[in-house]
């Protein structure tokens, strides 16, 4: 075969090919770049196969590398990404929670009361969690001094890393359906038992001021993710039309974002309690900034979430990038 003779013959092709993979294409010209595509294929084939390595087969393949991108698209930019999972994903994924949250955080603050309740009114139980001297200095020194003792910088880092795991294994092991059970009675109970031996040593408005201003935005974190997780596990345990393993795949992609969203919002209680909780601000001023630290998470939670279903949003990827699902009768 003589490569410049194919050159000649096919140059026009060529030339037009390239000129498709660089222009915004409708149906036709998609039809048209795909057309050209192959007929480009096969002349570097036949190039290839009778002479090897030659200028006529790098251009070819060139262009043909061009038509490529062109037809199988490249990456989104990652900015608009990233834009689009906080402005709409992550948020309509929230939004999903509500109830299932409402419902966690009521269970949850009532395991606390009664846990409470029932410590700091029998004396028997208080005198079972430790020595009298014991219970004293923790009411009157390591409960408060708990907030200061390290730098408010690390401190803040320190709870922000534990909250952060604590969200993510309720998320992530949701599917087996025990977990964030487990751990919303451990944390209650928890809760509990410290609530009811500050009221119990005199101390009671000294654990509801301390608890407040970080925990109001903590805790909710803390439900959102025991809600995420039990979501995934009724996916698994109720599929429905889907299947199994796509109604799992489809909750954990769409609710597996919850556990990286709440990284930030866990940032931000992590910050009230190093640099507010303990430290000397008014009380007023203290509860102020937690309850408005909550009141943005809300915001974004339910006005920005609800925004975000109203267009159509889940909180899973598009079909584009899941992949295509499998299809189902009915």
């Amino acid at each position: 075969m003589d490569a410049d003779a194919l050159a000649d013959a096919r140059n026009r092709e060529w030339s037009r090919l390239d000129e498709l993979s660089r222009q915004r294409l409708d149906g036709a010209g998609v039809d048209e770049l795909i057309t050209r595509y192959r007929a480009a294929s096969a002349d570097l084939a036949d190039l290839t196969t009778s002479i090897g390595s030659s200028p006529q087969s790098a251009y070819v393949s060139t262009i043909l590398a061009r038509a490529r991108l062109r037809l199988t698209g490249t990456d989104e930019n990652v900015l608009r990404q990233t834009g689009r999972f906080f402005a709409r994903q992550l948020p309509a994924a929230l939004y999903r929670l509500r109830w299932t949250t409402l419902a966690i955080a009521l269970g949850s603050l009532a395991v606390i009361a009664v846990v409470a309740a029932w410590i700091s009114s029998d004396p028997a139980v208080v005198a079972s969690l430790g020595s009298k001297a014991d219970l004293a200095y923790y009411a009157n020194h390591a409960f408060t001094d708990y907030y200061t003792e390290n730098p408010a910088a690390e401190f803040a880092g320190m709870v922000w890393t534990n909250n952060a795991w604590i969200a993510a294994q309720c998320v992530l092991f949701g599917v087996t359906g025990i977990w964030p059970i487990m751990m919303l009675v451990q944390n209650a109970v928890g809760i509990g038992i410290a609530v009811g031996v500050m009221f119990a040593m005199g101390r009671g408005d000294v654990v509801v001021l301390h608890l407040l201003p970080h925990g109001m935005l903590e805790l909710t974190c803390v439900f959102v993710a025991a809600a995420a997780g039990l979501h995934i596990f009724w996916a698994w345990l109720v599929p429905g039309e889907r299947g199994r393993g796509a109604a799992l795949a489809a909750a954990g992609r769409s609710l597996g974002a919850v556990a990286l969203g709440l990284v930030f919002a866990l940032a931000l209680s992590g910050a009230v309690e190093g640099f507010v909780t303990g430290w000397g601000l008014p009380w007023p001023v203290k509860i102020g900034i937690g309850a408005l630290a909550l009141g943005v998470f809300l915001a974004y939670m339910l006005v920005l979430g609800r925004r975000a279903q109203r267009h159509g949003e889940t909180g899973d990827l598009t079909e584009f990038e899941a992949g295509t699902p499998t299809l189902v009768v009915g």
